[in-house]
C-alpha cells in the first residue's frame, strides 16, 4: 500500500570532543576531538542525552512535527539517535514516511535535516555537556567541514569507506 508507513535511516558522522580532567580533577582548557571509534565508549551516555533531549510536545513525530510544507504531509516521524556500525559510531536518523520519498523529496529532507543539525536541534544539543569519568563530552551531528554528509543506510553500506573521511596527513 502505497501510504504505509515505511522507515527510512539516515545516516551522518558525529563529531564529539572532550574536556578532560587534569591531575587535579579540573577539565582542561583545550578541547580533545574524538573518533568514531574512541566515543563508542560513551555511546549509552549519549543516548541518554538524546532522550532527555525530546520534547513532549514532539511526541512520536519527533523533530517531524517542525516540518511545514508539503514535506510535512508525506514525513510522519523523524527521530535522531546514534549506534554503533562496523566499530564507529554514527548518527543515525529514523524518518517514517508515507510511501516512499521521491529523490527531490529525500534532498528536500537531508537539507532540511542539515539545518535543525546545524541550527535548530544539534546546536541545543552540542550546547550540552555530558558527564563522562574522563570530564565532559560534548556531541555535534554537523560540522562546516567536507566531512558532513547524510546518507541512506544503504548508500552508506554499499560505499567502499565506512570512516568519516579522516585519513592520514589529511590526504584522501
Amino acid at each position: 500500500m502505497k501510504n504505509e508507513l515505511q522507515t527510512l535511516r539516515l545516516f551522518s558522522p558525529i563529531f564529539p570532543h572532550l574536556y578532560r580532567k587534569n591531575e587535579w580533577g579540573d577539565l582542561d582548557d583545550y578541547r580533545e576531538e574524538l573518533s568514531a571509534s574512541e566515543v563508542l565508549e560513551y555511546e549509552d551516555e549519549i543516548l541518554a542525552l538524546i532522550q532527555k533531549e525530546k520534547l513532549p510536545s514532539e511526541g512520536e513525530r519527533g523533530l517531524a512535527v517542525y516540518l511545514d510544507d508539503d514535506l510535512s504531509q508525506k514525513v510522519y516521524s523523524i527521530n535522531p539517535s546514534v549506534e554503533e556500525l562496523n566499530g564507529e559510531l554514527w548518527g543515525v536518523t529514523e524518518v517514517q514516511t508515507h510511501g516512499a520519498l521521491s529523490v527531490s523529496k529525500l534532498a528536500e529532507l537531508t537539507e532540511w535535516l542539515s539545518s535543525q543539525f546545524s541550527d535548530g536541534w544539534g546546536e541545543g544539543l552540542e550546547q550540552r555537556e555530558i558527564k563522562v569519568e574522563d570530564g565532559e563530552l560534548y556531541l555535534s551531528f554537523w560540522d562546516s567541514s567536507d566531512r558532513f554528509f547524510i546518507k541512506p543506510e544503504g548508500e552508506l553500506k554499499g560505499s567502499q569507506s565506512f570512516g568519516f573521511g579522516m585519513t592520514m596527513g589529511g590526504m584522501r
